[in-house]
């Protein structure tokens, strides 16, 4: 296993963080990187909000689920989806664009989470550990407000920078499920209960000799934890009211 291979193993959430700043030369590192990330047609259909005022650190923290650890996070980036820039550059330069639509929405949500996800490498090799807040998708109209994002972009992800406490480093990191539940040769199959509860288990803690009750107790506080609450209900809202106004002129 080499080195990229064993980080991407070993990287883990980090919600708690040092007090200690990261250098500036380290974080323009993050950024480029992360402006390294494949791009649909090298478009980079995504802008970097880099969040360093306290106050709307704060602000995000109580927008995004009330999470403290963002206000005291060293560095935050928010992600955009971003389908705004070329558009404006095909009127400028005398073209005839369509309005942007869902398709290009998806293509830009993917640019800035590849671009993302390129950032949070960049940071674990340097020590730095990462946290993606996908709360950042909810409340829209607040967080256009609060970000100054005018139409046609969409916060997509934001992540929050720091360097892990002891407590963090030693902290395991969640069960991944196998491999065959993840990975379909040739087409999608369609997993049965069995399937299904196999590949759940590992997440659980609960092990496969006890009662079925047990592994029901936790699909049904997971749906309701997860699923059915009212962060992922917002989210959905949220996108839907984008995508409403999408193409829309301000």
């Amino acid at each position: 296993m080499n080195e990229v291979i064993r980080q991407l193993f070993e990287r883990r959430s980090v919600r708690v963080f040092e007090d200690r700043p990261i250098l500036s030369e380290d974080k323009n590192l993050i950024l480029e990187a992360a402006m390294q990330a494949p791009t649909a047609g090298n478009q980079q259909l995504y802008t970097i909000l880099d969040i360093t005022e306290q106050k709307l650190k704060e602000q995000l923290a109580v927008t995004c689920d009330n999470q403290p650890f963002i206000a005291a996070a060293p560095m935050v980036l928010i992600f955009c989806a971003d389908c705004k820039k070329w558009y404006d550059a095909y009127l400028a330069g005398g073209s005839t664009p369509r309005i942007p639509d869902a398709g290009d929405f998806l293509l830009a949500v993917s640019d800035a989470n590849i671009a993302a996800q390129n950032a949070v490498v960049a940071a674990h090799s340097l020590g730095i550990g990462s946290c993606y807040i996908g709360d950042i998708m909810e409340r829209y109209e607040d967080h256009a407000k609060i970000l100054s994002l005018p139409p046609d972009v969409f916060p997509a992800a934001m992540l929050v920078f720091g360097y892990p406490t002891e407590q963090q480093k030693k902290r395991p990191k969640p069960a991944r499920s196998g491999l065959p539940f993840i990975v379909h040769e040739n087409g999608y199959h369609v997993m049965d209960e069995a399937e299904l509860k196999e590949m759940l288990l590992p997440k659980t803690g609960v092990l496969s000799e006890a009662p079925a009750q047990e592994y029901d107790n936790w699909i049904q506080r997971f749906c309701e934890r997860k699923y059915n609450a009212d962060f992922s209900r917002e989210m959905s809202r949220s996108v839907r009211a984008f995508l409403d106004t999408l193409g829309e002129k301000p």
